[in-house]
């Protein structure tokens, strides 16, 4: 079974686009891609900037989802 990406859930759910988030952290594009596709794990820093951005506790992004 193929494990669904919190980030990328949680992206959906709060209605903002990969190109958008990418450009509030100053990432591109296809780093957030290769992130919401689980080709790459974002660094710590990176991943509490996100939270902050979409409103969600840091938690929130690190919960498995299948």
């Amino acid at each position: 079974m193929e494990r669904i990406n919190r980030i990328k859930e949680v992206l959906v759910i709060k209605g903002i686009s990969q190109k958008e988030l990418a450009e509030k952290l100053g990432k591109t594009q296809n780093t957030i891609a290769s992130i919401c596709n689980n080709k790459t794990q974002p660094h710590l820093k990176d991943l509490k900037k996100m939270a902050k951005i979409l409103n969600v506790d840091i938690r929130e992004l690190l919960v498995p989802t299948m």
